[in-house]
């Protein structure tokens, strides 16, 4: 075999159906966001950045990098380690007590990333609990399929945000059997909402563990940033609460919050949490004053969700395709990978508006969009610059308007 022609070959196909993901060099700007400098091979120009999972801006808060800088200053860069050999630093235990206060849990446990989280979690109760059955949506994240998948569980997928699918296979498990229902609370790619306390009832019915994943909901929703089952009152309900600290709370790593024993059982089986490196202090220091700031501050989320909604209008008023939803996720359908991905290319280089395209198998075929993230710090005038820059590349491009 020609394996360099192999790997050529591969990716030729990627870029023939427009799938080729090219990666635009950026470099955020401390107190300008979101504003970025992006970095040509004609130059350096302004940008604004519209697709950032950074949704608060929390990422350049003066208290989240007052706190990094106090954590360098006082440990270092890195952790030394492995939390079971000699990484266990005393801010991993303050934001561990954090995170189970944010989502009034007995105990929380960090991993490297959300999709680690996602994966060694899953992973390790599907592999370790004699027969138990794993119940999926339909539209998990990839990290969460994996992690099933690596489990050898046996699983059934119900459709997506479906009670009735859902209770239909439960019904027809083994009475007996262990069993988990996981799922999402916002999806990121539609921007729709899990029915949480259906679920939940439907767990209690059957008795099934809840694995919710909240990496789009957390700091966002709910009155101290809990997520979307802190806004239902949902979370004394689930077994197993996941997140991220990359998107909202802004800076790096990804937890699992629960029963002080299931969290125990994940930090001491768990293979992806025992043998990965610890998160450096400072990120951890960092992660926590964003917390702090963001249970003390529901402003933000007010503001959040406002954001939204004044973009979707304007949006809509222009006839431009935007998929209407009850997040803050904002879409806009393209529907072709190619003209999608020409689409962020004009809007990049000739209006300085970066949304990067979403294709296959991020989405399903013949949905492609672009997938728009208003923060609270986009300014009215930012949304019509976009509005406008939108209408003129469909026009250039003959895209769909809406029906």
């Amino acid at each position: 075999m020609h394996y360099s022609q192999f790997f050529e070959d591969q990716i030729s196909g990627l870029k023939s159906e427009g799938r080729y993901r090219v990666f635009t060099e950026i470099m955020r700007r401390v107190s300008h966001f979101p504003e970025a400098a992006q970095f040509t091979g004609q130059g350096i120009r302004d940008i604004v950045v519209w697709c950032s999972n950074d949704y608060l801006g929390m990422g350049q808060h003066p208290d989240v990098i007052a706190a990094m800088h106090e954590a360098i200053d006082l440990c270092g860069a890195g952790a030394g380690g492995t939390r079971n050999i000699s990484g266990n630093n005393r801010f991993h235990v303050l934001l561990e007590q954090e995170l189970a206060d944010l989502h009034d849990a007995e105990a929380a446990l960090l991993f490297t990333s959300g999709y680690t989280a996602n994966m060694t979690t899953l992973m390790t109760l599907g592999a370790a609990i004699p027969g138990c059955i794993i119940f999926s949506d339909s539209q998990n994240h990839n990290s969460m399929i994996e992690g099933i998948r690596h489990s050898r569980a046996p699983r059934q997928i119900f459709r997506h945000n479906d009670v009735a699918h859902l209770e239909s296979l439960l019904a027809a498990a083994p009475i007996n059997a262990p069993k988990l229902i996981a799922f999402e609370s916002v999806y990121s790619m539609d921007g729709d909402i899990a029915p949480i306390a259906k679920i939940c009832d439907l767990a209690e019915k059957y008795n099934a563990m809840t694995f919710l994943d909240e990496v789009h909901a957390v700091g966002m929703y709910g009155a101290h940033g809990g997520g979307v089952s802190e806004r239902d009152g949902q979370s004394s309900r689930l077994t197993f609460i996941q997140g991220t600290l990359a998107k909202a709370i802004g800076v790096h790593g990804g937890y699992v919050a629960g029963s002080r024993a299931s969290i125990d059982f994940i930090r001491s089986f768990g293979q992806g949490f025992i043998f990965s490196s610890a998160m450096p202090p400072a990120v951890a220091a960092g992660a926590r004053a964003s917390i702090q700031y963001l249970k003390r501050h529901p402003e933000i989320r007010d503001r959040h969700q406002e954001r939204a909604e004044t973009l979707r209008r304007k949006l809509q008023a222009a006839d431009l395709p935007v998929i209407i939803t009850d997040s803050h996720i904002v879409p806009v359908l393209v529907g072709d990978a190619t003209r999608c991905k020409k689409a962020s290319d004009l809007l990049l280089e000739e209006h300085g508006i970066y949304i990067q395209p979403i294709n296959y198998p991020t989405v399903p075929r013949g949905s492609e969009r672009l997938r728009i993230t208003p923060t609270p710090l986009h300014t009215d005038a930012q949304m019509d610059a976009l509005v406008d820059s939108l209408q003129t590349v469909w026009a250039k491009l003959d895209l769909k308007m809406s029906a």
